[in-house]
């Protein structure tokens, strides 16, 4: 189960980092072009919004299962955990700098909606996905992944 999972969350941050850095750039040209907010650009932060969530609830699940996760081993002190840079990267700062992440997209979805016109969507989009797309990449395991 692990490994299926594992390879899940592995293989769906693809799919999440693509969608946000779309929406991204799609909020920030939206910005600098000052064209009007259509369905094809609620579409796309939508998607980055679904995605990120379902990336969170199986980053959730493996969190309990991987064997990277040490938290609740009995007799590993927390110390431990936070002079190993290994261990504190899986434990800690990894699921704590998503979480921000999706939080920031979050965020950002949810304001955008509250605005009438084009250019306070483009632009609540364009303070809160980039937030989020730089969260995401400061904290990707990159050894893992190449």
């Amino acid at each position: 189960m692990y490994r299926a999972i594992y390879y899940l969350h592995s293989y769906w941050a693809y799919l999440v980092l693509l969608v946000v850095i779309l929406a991204t750039i799609n909020a920030i040209t939206g910005v600098i072009s000052k064209r009007s907010y259509g369905p094809k650009d609620f579409r796309v932060s939508l998607f980055a919004l679904i995605c990120t969530h379902i990336q969170l609830l199986i980053g959730i699940v493996l969190f309990f299962v991987s064997d990277k996760i040490v938290w609740f081993t009995e007799g590993v002190p927390v110390k431990d955990i936070m002079s190993d840079s290994t261990l504190r990267l899986y434990n800690v700062e990894h699921p704590l700098m998503m979480i921000i992440a999706i939080t920031f997209i979050t965020i950002g979805y949810s304001k955008h909606k509250k605005k009438l016109s084009s250019a306070p969507k483009f632009k609540m989009l364009a303070i809160f996905y980039p937030l989020a797309l730089i969260a995401m990449l400061a904290m990707i395991p990159w050894a893992a992944w190449f």
